[in-house]
């Protein structure tokens, strides 16, 4: 019988546990945690997501700030506004909420590299991706540090596995495939220039979709007893929340899989709030 990795259980866990530590440190250092996070423009969904995090910090007592910068804004104006969270003591994690609007989709590294390491929750900067290639994880990117942290509660093997992943961005699918790796897991990583993708689909023990295309991953793609963790976000022509998995089509070929949603959305959101503690406690010991 297929096992359902449900996301929503675990990250109660997770927030649980983060609460209670929380409540311990705020009391003993007499300081609470504190996240900002910065959208630049209107776009509706990132703001559904914004507001995700604020409430999720409020639940945890965590300190939180949100930057909205205006869509005419430069890209001056949007470094002066890190650089302020750069600066403000109160302030452990800084999160640049994407995807950005497109006139400045090519300044992203830059302004990446203008988030101070050590505040960096989402593990994008190149400091702290470097440090994920090389083994530590402590700011790893939230969305593969959840879907690793939800094989682990599984207890889904991952040594020796055919690992498939169809996603190369530095969000998903590029800090992935790294701790896949450090997991002896081999990793194929995928993209919409990979030729025969249907011939990489079909032998993964592991596959991890992050394409943002609706049913893109059917029944007739995987083999039987395959592991599918599903982190595209779609909407239906019903305007229902899915993934890239067909799950209803897939689910009893599968021995492992994320439903949508549920799956690996709430991790992704209780692994940014591990990481922001992360952050608190390194920092208050500096």
């Amino acid at each position: 019988m297929v096992e359902i990795l449900n996301g929503s259980v675990l990250k109660e866990e997770i927030l649980e546990d983060l609460t209670s530590k929380i409540k311990i440190s705020t009391d003993g250092y007499q300081k609470a945690p504190g996240l900002a996070t910065i959208l630049i423009g209107d776009d509706e969904a990132s703001k559904m997501y914004i507001r995700m995090k604020h409430e999720i910090c409020r639940r945890l007592s965590i300190y939180s700030l949100d930057v909205h910068i205006p869509i005419e804004c430069t890209i001056e104006n949007i470094k002066e506004e890190i650089q302020k969270l750069n600066s403000n003591d109160k302030i452990d994690g800084i999160l640049l909420q994407l995807p950005l609007p497109l006139k400045f989709r090519k300044d992203l590294d830059d302004l990446l590299n203008f988030i101070a390491p050590n505040k960096d929750v989402d593990g994008l900067t190149p400091h702290n991706m470097g440090l994920c290639m090389m083994g530590d994880e402590a700011f790893a990117a939230a969305t593969p540090k959840g879907i690793l942290k939800l094989l682990e509660k599984a207890e889904i093997t991952i040594e020796g596995k055919e690992v498939v992943i169809i996603n190369r961005t530095i969000v998903i699918g590029k800090p992935l495939a790294m701790m896949f790796l450090k997991r002896n897991g081999t990793v194929t990583v995928c993209h919409s220039k990979t030729k025969n993708l249907d011939f990489h689909m079909k032998r993964a023990d592991i596959l991890v979709s992050g394409t943002g295309n609706l049913n893109f991953i059917t029944a007739d793609k995987i083999k039987n007893g395959v592991v599918i963790i599903d982190a595209g976000i779609n909407k239906n022509e019903e305007g229902k929340l899915c993934g890239d998995v067909d799950f209803e089509g897939v689910k009893d070929k599968c021995s492992a899989i994320t439903p949508v949603p549920g799956g690996i959305g709430p991790m992704t959101l209780a692994m940014l709030m591990q990481n922001t503690y992360n952050s608190f406690l390194n920092r208050i010991s500096e």
